[in-house]
């Protein structure tokens, strides 16, 4: 049971570390897909809404201290992402891989149109919808093009773990 978080603790991480850490080994046209992102959605669809907003807190606390934003921006636009498609995942099906990619897009998207508001609300001179084209649609677009291949890699690590647990549960 415990080897379950220690795995979803150091995957959470790790994915932080390599988006904030080494960006252009991800960046193509200066776009960089958010791995924190599709891994709240990941959770939200296999786990539920409790541990998306866990992956929220967690990845959102990492990206908050590695970039230069207030403490708090990621982790709130994470975790209320988080917890609307955990909400929503009991009435999907989700199955399909382009349906998994389409629900990334939509998050990424509610994530860079909460992030983008309440930048506008603190600094009203930026040019709200410049970024929302340049920066949060692009992103969007390609952490859906990420999304099949992390799926695939946590899914298969967390099934993993799961057979591991049932093992070490059965001896």
């Amino acid at each position: 049971m415990y080897i379950d978080y220690i795995i979803w603790f150091i995957i959470v991480l790790t994915m932080s570390v390599i988006q904030t850490g080494w960006p252009e080994v991800l960046q193509i046209q200066g776009v960089v897909p958010d791995l924190g992102l599709i891994m709240v959605i990941f959770f939200a669809l296999f786990y539920g809404e409790e541990r998306a907003m866990f992956t929220g807190i967690l990845a959102g606390i990492y990206q908050d201290i590695a970039s230069n934003t207030s403490l708090g921006h990621h982790i709130l636009c994470l975790v209320i992402t988080g917890f609307i498609f955990g909400k929503l995942s009991s009435r999907l099906l989700s199955e399909h891989p382009a349906i998994k990619s389409g629900l990334v897009f939509m998050g990424a998207l509610l994530h860079g149109l909460l992030f983008n508001v309440i930048t506008y609300l603190q600094d009203p001179y930026t040019n709200f919808f410049y970024v929302l084209f340049v920066n949060t649609v692009p992103s969007a677009f390609y952490s859906a093009l990420m999304t099949p291949i992390i799926f695939w890699l946590l899914h298969h690590v967390f099934r993993l773990s799961e057979i591991k647990t049932f093992k070490v549960i059965n001896k």
